[in-house]
């Protein structure tokens, strides 16, 4: 779930493998990476009623959206 006021940086994984079932039964595996994986896996946290702040690192204090969006830093993805 996410807060509109404040932003926090989350740890994601730079791959993640996902199975879905189709309308017939069929299940599927899709591989998503990088920025598409982040995406997914914060889909993904909305579906099981996750809130960031459950998955933050310890130390790890929200940013006001006023600062967030004066940061000027993109994402990076560290190896």
């Amino acid at each position: 779930m996410s807060f509109f006021d404040v932003r926090g940086l989350v740890p994601r994984p730079l791959r993640i493998t996902v199975e879905t079932a189709t309308l017939e039964g069929r299940v599927e595996t899709a591989v998503y990476e990088r920025g598409l994986a982040r995406l997914v896996h914060h889909e993904i946290d909305h579906l099981d009623g996750l809130l960031y702040t459950a998955q933050r690192r310890a130390g790890v204090v929200p940013i006001p959206v006023e600062e967030y969006r004066q940061t000027g830093r993109a994402w990076t993805y560290d190896k």
